[in-house]
């Protein structure tokens, strides 16, 4: 995907508001998909970037965290943890499926389909500058503020 224009789309934020990507054209954007609100590694994850927001702004950066979790679910998870972001609602996988990040998955033996935590650097162009699938949590705020430091 690196290089050509991020796939666009609408969802509604933790507040119900309705968020369209192409709106945000101008700046960079990191978009991250993630499996599931209050789960270990997605709280970790979303605390990574909370605790290093002040970096994002600086870069001028909006971002956005993307789960199938319900407005409902997202509006207490950001409050739980002060996320200082947006969180969108994914709750078809619509989104998630034009990335590519719903995929089959395994755990204990038991097939399910489901988010592969991936995050996308978008460039205020609006076209893919970096692409990281299969995300190790720990670390990975750094990462994406490299990849959008890059840009220059």
């Amino acid at each position: 995907m690196i290089g050509k224009p991020a796939p666009d789309f609408t969802l509604p934020d933790h507040n119900g508001k309705l968020v369209e990507l192409s709106d945000l054209r101008g700046a960079p954007v990191v978009l991250y998909f993630y499996p599931k609100d209050n789960t270990p590694g997605c709280t970790a994850q979303a605390c990574g970037f909370r605790d290093a927001f002040p970096a994002f702004e600086q870069l001028d950066a909006t971002i956005l965290g993307v789960s199938t979790d319900s407005v409902e679910s997202h509006a207490k998870f950001r409050q739980r943890f002060s996320l200082p972001f947006t969180l969108l609602s994914d709750s078809e996988h619509a989104v998630a499926e034009l990335y590519g990040v719903w995929q089959e998955k395994s755990m204990f033996g038991r097939k399910y389909w489901g988010i592969v935590r991936s995050t996308f650097v978008i460039a205020p162009d609006g076209t893919v500058a970096a692409e990281m699938r299969n995300v190790r949590v720990r670390g990975h705020a750094e990462r994406v503020q490299a990849a959008l430091e890059e840009l220059g």
